[in-house]
């Protein structure tokens, strides 16, 4: 009778150590998530976030020429399509662009108390 693929993948599952495995797999996902998004991008200092964001801005019109809009606009720009993970993240992320004493250029303008861009 021939060997089914059912027969070849319970050949190659080998016991680990549940500890073990648990420490290596938390290690590689903590590195990656670092990586990818916590450090800020060597070529252009942005974070995962901060280019969503300016994306988003660009894709529905928020150029340096534009009327302000509300934030509230942009936050649910952007959690809609590229941030699917909460709006304090995204709006705390905004704010801190347009503070020139947070980063060196502002990257957005804030009006007012920063409820409209």
């Amino acid at each position: 009778m021939p060997k089914t693929d059912a027969d070849k993948s319970t050949r190659d599952i080998s016991p680990q150590p549940i500890v073990e495995e648990m420490r290596k797999s938390y290690l590689e996902y903590a590195m990656s998530v670092i990586i990818s998004r916590a450090l800020p991008d060597v070529r252009d200092g942005l974070k995962p976030v901060h280019r969503r964001i300016l994306y988003s801005m660009w894709k529905t019109g928020l150029k340096p020429t534009a009327k302000f809009r509300k934030s509230a606009t942009v936050v649910g720009e952007v959690l809609g399509k590229y941030h699917p993970h909460g709006d304090s993240a995204v709006y705390d992320t905004m704010v801190r662009m347009a503070q020139d004493f947070s980063l060196r250029y502002p990257l957005v303008w804030g009006q007012g108390n920063f409820g409209s861009m």
